[in-house]
């Protein structure tokens, strides 16, 4: 039986020390699976591609829903990872495919958190690989050690 997958657009925020942005995921605001026992983890801002929308769109749309920044450029694709998460859709569920994009804001940007998120902060390549592994498949956290 063929599997059904949603698309989800995640934003590598680097800044110009080549760090990366991450977000501490609100555990009141969390869909509670077996797997996260309902503990805050670190992620990037991203969401589900909506119908009609781009992928660029898309992205643009969470930084802005999730940071406040609106001004998101020099966006490139990253890499494209099947998620360890599915998706409940009645009876059944989805899979989750993402598709990651590097990006910028600008180097002075005010940082406005959402509900969805408590912490906001840059880490180095390795540091953000390793926080990521908690949600990320480790073919994608790995990739994220070589970003410059």
């Amino acid at each position: 039986m063929e599997d059904n997958f949603h698309l989800g657009i995640k934003a590598l925020i680097k800044n110009s020390a080549g760090k990366i942005l991450l977000l501490k995921v609100n555990p009141k605001k969390l869909i509670y699976r077996d797997d996260w026992k309902g503990v805050a983890y670190w992620d990037v801002p991203g969401g589900r591609i909506k119908k009609d929308v781009s992928v660029e769109e898309t992205l643009k749309i969470e930084v802005e829903e999730e940071i406040g920044v609106k001004e998101v450029s020099n966006i490139k694709p990253f890499s494209m990872v099947l998620s360890k998460i599915r998706i409940p859709q009645g009876d059944d569920s989805v899979g989750l495919i993402l598709g990651a994009y590097t990006c910028e804001i600008p180097e002075n940007s005010e940082i406005k958190l959402s509900e969805e998120h408590i912490e906001v902060n840059w880490f180095t390549p390795l540091e953000a690989s390793k926080l990521l592994e908690v949600k990320y498949p480790i073919e994608f956290t790995e990739k994220i050690k070589d970003l410059k």
